[in-house]
This record gives C-alpha cells, sequence and structure tokens, in this order.
C-alpha cells in the first residue's frame, strides 16, 4: 500500500480544445479534496493547472505551487491561490522540488512540458531514483497513441513490460489515486 499524501499533477498550461478536460481537471480535484491529498502543482492559475488549483484551495485543501522565477508574471499567476508559493530559479528547481514534496505524480493532457515532468517521473521510478506510483489520466483517449508508442517499444527489446505495466493509467481521478495507493512499486534494477 502506497500512502498518498501529496500528488504532484503534470497538465496543460491551456485548457484545450475538448470540453472534457476542463471537466476531468474539476474531477481531479474533487478526488484530492475527497482524499484528502495535497496538490503539489507548477504555480500559477491558467490552463488545467490553474482548474485544478482553484477548485482544491475552494474547498480548503493544501494547494503548493512550484514555480520558477521567470513564469512568476501576471500572465500566469494573476491571483493568489496556493496554500504556499515556492519561488525556485530554474525548471531544473522546479522538477526536482515537486518530486520532493510529492507521493506521486499524475500526468492530465498537456504539451511538452507535461510530457518531458511525465517521462522525467517515470524513468526515476525505473532507475529506482523513487518509489512512487506514476498514473496517467486518459482523458477521452489522450494518451492512447503514447501507450501504442511504449508497447512498441516493449515488442522492440527497448522496454521491460514489468515497467511499462508500472505506468497506472485510468481514465477516472478517483479510480487512477485508488489504483496508485494499491501497486506493487517493486522493479528489477534497471542495467
Amino acid at each position: 500500500m502506497n500512502k498518498i499524501n501529496s500528488l504532484a499533477i503534470f497538465c496543460g498550461s491551456s485548457l484545450g480544445n475538448n470540453e472534457q478536460y476542463k471537466l476531468k481537471a474539476q474531477e481531479m480535484g474533487k478526488a484530492l479534496v475527497e482524499k484528502k491529498i495535497s496538490l503539489i502543482y507548477g504555480g500559477g492559475n491558467i490552463g488545467l493547472m490553474g482548474k485544478i488549483a482553484t477548485y482544491v484551495s475552494s474547498h480548503d485543501t493544501e494547494v503548493i505551487g512550484v514555480l520558477p522565477e521567470k513564469l512568476n508574471v501576471p500572465q500566469v499567476v494573476n491571483k493568489n491561490i496556493e496554500t504556499k508559493r515556492i519561488i525556485v530559479d530554474t525548471m531544473h528547481e522546479r522538477k526536482a522540488k515537486m518530486y520532493d514534496l510529492s507521493d506521486g505524480f499524475i500526468a492530465m493532457p498537456g504539451g511538452i512540458g507535461t510530457f518531458e515532468e511525465l517521462f522525467e517521473s517515470y524513468t526515476w521510478l525505473q532507475l529506482g531514483y523513487h518509489s512512487k506510483p506514476v498514473g496517467l489520466l486518459n482523458v477521452n483517449g489522450f494518451y492512447d497513441d503514447l501507450l501504442s508508442f511504449l508497447k512498441n517499444a516493449c515488442e522492440s527489446g527497448f522496454m521491460k513490460k514489468i515497467v511499462l505495466d508500472k505506468l497506472i493509467v485510468d481514465d477516472d481521478p478517483l479510480s487512477l489515486i485508488e489504483k496508485m495507493e494499491s501497486i506493487d512499486l517493486d522493479l528489477p534494477l534497471k542495467v
């Protein structure tokens, strides 16, 4: 059993072009509030990130935003919704701080920043740098092609199936969190 008190959520600083993305962001916020899980996120209040943070904050659940100084500007932060905002110098420091504060990681729909954060946390799990669950909230099949790509990496001999099996996938936020709490994260040492 993985005790989850805080989750880093990686997702778009845009809303996307499908209403389902916004709705699932609110559902994710609701799941965090229901389970009394602190939100660790990239700071600011725009896009899907802002939707989740606003929901969680408005329901008296802890929200910690980690923001590099370069993004601490009115276009990104136009109101105070975090319980705590941590300003760091670089994106590398931002990710390291988010990883330290979190008991697990969830990627929702987003762009290249979201993908980069997902793959770094997933790689660190594979390499044994942490033993925290990594999940994908697969809204409207957003990650279907990525999952096919990862399956192809296994079939082509570049990734072990046991590693692919540790990536937790669901389209329901509460179900995803419950799977993350119960997964066995033991992996053989990557050599």
